[in-house]
């Protein structure tokens, strides 16, 4: 029996692992299906795990179970419910002295509040995110945690420092065979390229092509959106129209259709630069 198919009171046990199984399995499941951008299915299973760790009164859970579902909206750019969500895991993993998933929770926080402008607030959650990871170990998840601090800095116009982040982030996970958080990686150094070549940006381009190929193979639709955009927003400034309308209808119709909204009026502004009415406004 799988831990999807745990009921009764098995859905309260923890067969000797720190967190409960059944929520454990549900919020894996949240991670993938943010990152695939399937991201309804994600809320109900999300939704689940956050019911089942309070009934089960179990802080470890619950701070995993916020995590989870914060990091799905924040994919989905839904940030006035990240944010509330994460705010609660972070509060919950303090209060409980939580180690663990501190890094995590914070520097998703982080990242919603980088998001939002709010960048002051950001910089110490991220920064304190990362330097509790390399204390305790670097994981997986760590090149996402950088990649986030190194986009932080680049809103806060700390350029050389978000260069060697976005550098350990991408060699942190190729050396980790993470292959999502490579692509991510990938993304990030075409956008301090093309703030670093805003007229040409050919190693851009060729950074968000990486990205897109890879995000493309492992389907990752959120992060493919993102790149379409981008490279949309290269061919525009380059005057190159007829491919920047290409790339950014295909950014606008992934962003709509996966209900990414936080994205979208750029990508329609970018695309009206280019000479051509938003598809969102043709009915698409």
């Amino acid at each position: 029996m799988s831990n999807w198919q745990l009921t009764g009171e098995l859905l309260r046990q923890r067969f000797g692992m720190t967190g409960l199984p059944a929520v454990m399995s549900r919020t894996w499941l949240v991670w993938c299906l943010a990152d695939l951008g399937e991201f309804d299915e994600g809320i109900a299973r999300g939704d689940e795990a956050i019911r089942l760790a309070e009934a089960a009164e179990h802080p470890f859970s619950l701070t995993q179970a916020y995590y989870a579902l914060g990091t799905l909206f924040l994919r989905q750019g839904n940030l006035p419910k990240a944010i509330p969500v994460l705010e609660r895991g972070l509060s919950l993993c303090q209060a409980a002295a939580i180690l663990t998933w501190f890094p995590s929770v914070a520097a998703a926080l982080g990242y919603a509040y980088t998001l939002s402008e709010r960048v002051s607030e950001a910089l110490p959650l991220l920064q304190q995110a990362v330097a509790q990871d390399t204390s305790r170990g670097i994981a997986a998840s760590h090149a996402r945690r950088v990649a986030n601090l190194s986009e932080a800095y680049v809103l806060a116009g700390r350029i050389d420092e978000a260069v060697d982040l976005a550098a350990s982030a991408l060699a942190f996970a190729r050396t980790l065979k993470a292959r999502g958080n490579e692509a991510y990686a990938l993304w990030l150094h075409g956008e301090i390229h093309a703030q670093q070549e805003p007229l040409a940006g050919e190693a851009a381009d060729a950074y968000y092509q990486q990205a897109l190929a890879l995000a493309k193979e492992l389907g990752m639709r959120p992060l493919q959106a993102h790149c379409h955009l981008a490279l949309g927003t290269l061919s525009t400034k380059r005057g190159q129209l007829t491919q920047a309308r290409v790339e950014l209808s295909t950014a606008i119709e992934l962003f709509h259709t996966m209900g990414m909204t936080f994205w979208l009026p750029r990508a329609q502004a970018t695309l009206a630069q280019a000479g051509c009415s938003p598809p969102a406004e043709r009915g698409v």
